[in-house]
């Protein structure tokens, strides 16, 4: 597979050290429009071509399949072109500021029929799909309940960087520079991490969101600050079970936890990932009466880049797919208006006839 990086950030530098560790990839171009970032990145990881236009990229074209890295605003317009151009396209999370636009992109990849897949990075992690597995195969019996939890503590510490001077997470906290805030860059994770660890979607939702004040007025230079900083959630399962999700930034103690709950009729499940590694817990058969928990070997899985590496070499498409990335989107979007509504919403019953042109959220129906 010959790569074109769009986009030459942190998270490119970590994409590009998996991509070139697969037997058979080659990185060919790199696109930035930032020029001494480009020359930088490109000469790190020895890449010729170097493009400062995604358009020049698509005209010389000697590439199969593009990884999109750009900031979140910018993945609509250049995944479009590179869909176009019929090149494969790995999308970083999430797919889009919106699910109008995120079903533009899905319906546009289909129609061309090109691998198109999206960089939920903590399906890589293999509890997480030791669990899916478990419940799937019925030993946990009925999924009654559903715990899922994102901690971050970014505004707490600078372990990760100053976001009170650096600009890489400034943007993050503003709506102004394309962000929805932890709901929109966490959000997508944590409620991948629970619907698919618990192999079932979400068909309603009803959130509560917070943006604490975090500096004189609300705002630092051009960043004005009222991106969502917390969000809780209770979430109905298309399979009847009920759920609680919420992440924060504020999670002081936490550099970056994510945890799933998953308790049935004939047992449970933990999955608990960290910087520093992730575990599977279980509880079963006689060790429910003591409330006993033992951990569970977990063989290591393949990875998204090795899957999209794979599915882009034998042509066969594979998770997580843009589609699932657009309805993970439409339940951000549900939630942003259950937040401002007060009320619940059906995810399920929400009109994908949108017109993606408009840019907004899809009709809703209220369940009162």
């Amino acid at each position: 597979m010959r790569l074109l990086v769009l986009g030459t950030g942190t998270m490119a530098k970590n994409q590009v050290t998996n991509f070139l560790a697969i037997e058979g990839v080659k990185v060919v171009g790199a696109v930035d429009t930032d020029p001494a970032r480009l020359a930088e990145f490109a000469d790190h990881f020895d890449i010729e071509k170097r493009f400062h236009t995604l358009e020049e990229a698509i005209a010389w074209g000697d590439f199969d399949a593009a990884t999109n890295v750009t900031p979140d605003r910018i993945h609509h317009a250049t995944s479009l072109a590179l869909i176009s151009a019929g090149k494969h396209v790995f999308c970083e999370k999430p797919l889009a500021e919106n699910y109008a636009e995120a079903l533009e992109m899905t319906e546009a990849a289909e129609a061309a029929g090109v691998i198109n897949m999206v960089n939920l990075t903590y399906r890589n992690v293999a509890p997480l799909q030791r669990a899916r597995e478990m419940v799937l195969a019925g030993e946990l019996g009925t999924v009654r309940h559903v715990e899922a939890s994102y901690l971050q503590s970014w505004l707490v510490s600078r372990a990760w960087g100053d976001w009170r001077t650096e600009s890489r997470w400034l943007w993050r906290l503003s709506t102004g520079h394309g962000s929805n805030g932890v709901l929109g860059d966490v959000g997508i994770h944590i409620l991948d991490f629970a619907a698919y660890g618990a192999a079932t979607d979400i068909d309603h939702v009803f959130a509560r969101l917070k943006t604490f004040n975090k500096a004189p007025g609300g705002q630092i230079g051009e960043y004005l600050l009222d991106a969502n900083d917390s969000f809780t959630m209770s979430v109905d399962f298309a399979n009847g079970a009920l759920g609680v999700i919420h992440a924060t930034r504020w999670a002081t103690g936490h550099l970056n936890e994510l945890k799933l709950r998953i308790y049935g009729e004939k047992g449970s499940l933990e999955v608990v990932h960290r910087l520093d590694g992730s575990e599977l817990r279980g509880c079963f058969g006689e060790d429910i009466e003591t409330a006993t928990w033992r951990d569970i070997n977990v063989p290591a899985v393949p990875t998204n880049y090795q899957r999209f590496a794979e599915a882009v070499r034998t042509g066969k498409q594979d998770d997580p797919t843009f589609r699932h990335a657009a309805n993970l989107q439409k339940v951000i979007d549900l939630a942003i208006v259950s937040e401002k509504e007060r009320r619940e919403l059906n995810l399920l019953e929400a009109s994908e006839q949108d017109n993606p042109a408009e840019k907004r959220t899809p009709p809703l129906t209220v369940v009162v």
